[in-house]
């Protein structure tokens, strides 16, 4: 985890909006106090994407900590909205309801194209942002223009250009103080924390390669076309499907897992060289259902990592990390010496939000993963354009140098012309 050694104790933020303003006038680094510490801070949160992800990231966020309440929503589609109300109110699956904890007036209820805008308008000081990953680096820029603490699912951005406007944000994140966590909850459950600091510290030796995967075993479900709604429409409500909306199973999936690689060899790798494809037909949408990508890292490591949606395949989630004295599944360590984890055991989706909070009220370290995040993402990127062109793909060009932006022409409802399949050996290289 990234801390601030500079003020362990800081407030930032609780009344975002005025603190900004002021502190921008006295020229000062936006650091805030509030004159009541800890849990009696009160916190306002809002969430920018009413879909499942959505609400029981917003469930678990109000649920970390005292004091903590549900101040706006805001989504495309008010369905989505309604749905989500009912959802905290009445409870669903193993989530109680947070009915006492919903403050939502009535005027804070947004729906469009610019409902996170007028979100990030009111007073919170935390928002959730779970839209589809196409609109993520659009709306965590304007979270942290705004002066809002961020928790932003993974991965958070389908292209370079958004990786690179992730890290810029998140570089003036930690200029103004503000706490920004992703969903990679992996980095927050203490088997793997555990683990990861005693491959760091060389107990399986230096690291030689390793493999992960996500293959699902399953694909998910889409839902079927409605007459009423518009082509930008029914891809949005089906964004999984669409490369601009998801990034494609390896991105949105499988990142978790790559993620995990990336934190044990230190950081992203050198290159990547891959393919995939699309093995069940369907007319709808223009990504693949598996992957297999190879990734090198800076000391010549090799690590493969796989992805699939296919209903009948045997189904992997997990990596191997292999070192000159061992290996471990991320838990455990086996070879000259063995070991596994026998701590506590906590829900990782909740605890990332402890956390988030925590750095919020400077009740823990400050927490701004978003530089890490958006390497992971780029790192998935990158697999799959190496798939999609048949080329091998060098991070450091993709960070610096790719132009391959997947926003559509027009955010709005109404036409939106699907771009066909890739394919490999003729998809251009961006």
């Amino acid at each position: 985890m990234n801390t601030n050694q500079q003020n362990p104790s800081r407030r930032t933020f609780l009344k975002a909006g005025a603190a900004v303003s002021t502190l921008a006038a006295l020229g000062t680094q936006s650091k805030v106090f509030a004159s009541n510490p800890g849990a009696s801070d009160k916190l306002k949160v809002g969430l920018i994407g009413c879909g499942g992800r959505g609400t029981a990231a917003l469930h678990q966020c109000v649920s970390a900590a005292p004091n903590i309440e549900v101040h706006a929503l805001a989504d495309f589609f008010p369905d989505k909205i309604e749905v989500a109300k009912t959802k905290f109110t009445e409870g669903w699956g193993s989530f109680e309801s947070i009915a006492d904890k919903l403050k939502i007036e009535a005027e804070h209820e947004f729906a469009g194209f610019n409902a996170y805008k007028n979100l990030l308008k009111t007073d919170i000081d935390v928002v959730v942002i779970a839209t589809q990953p196409g609109f993520r680096p659009i709306h965590y820029e304007a979270a942290i223009n705004a002066g809002k603490h961020v928790f932003m699912e993974k991965p958070v951005a389908v292209d370079p250009p958004g990786v690179r406007k992730v890290i810029a944000m998140s570089k003036l994140a930690k200029e103004k103080g503000l706490s920004v966590v992703a969903g990679t909850q992996r980095r927050h459950a203490p088997s793997y924390i555990e683990t990861l600091d005693r491959i760091h510290n060389g107990e399986i030796g230096e690291l030689r390669g390793g493999d992960c995967y996500w293959n699902w075993g399953r694909k998910i479900g889409q839902n079927a076309q409605n007459p009423s709604w518009s082509e930008m429409e029914f891809q949005i409500r089906n964004w999984y499907f669409h490369c601009w909306g998801s990034g494609d199973c390896l991105v949105e999936q499988a990142i978790h897992q790559i993620d995990v690689m990336n934190w044990a060899f230190g950081g992203p790798p050198v290159s990547a060289l891959g393919m995939g494809g699309l093995e069940i037909e369907h007319n709808f949408g223009n990504i693949y259902d598996h992957f297999a990508i190879m990734y090198e890292y800076p000391n010549g490591a090799r690590v493969l990592a796989m992805a699939s949606q296919i209903p009948g395949s045997t189904e992997r989630i997990g990596q191997n990390i292999v070192g000159a004295k061992g290996t471990s599944d991320g838990q455990s360590l086996s070879g000259k010496k063995n070991w596994k984890y026998t701590g506590p055991v906590v829900n990782e989706l909740e605890q990332e939000h402890r956390d988030f909070i925590a750095s919020i009220r400077g009740d823990g370290p400050y927490l701004n993963h978003g530089k890490r995040i958006a390497e992971s993402t780029l790192t998935a990127i990158i697999g799959r354009m190496s798939a999609y062109t048949g080329r091998m793909i060098r991070f450091d060009w993709a960070l610096n140098k790719s132009q391959l932006d997947l926003t559509p022409a027009k955010w709005e409802i109404g036409p939106n012309p699907i771009t066909p399949r890739p394919i490999p050996g003729q998809e251009q290289l961006v």
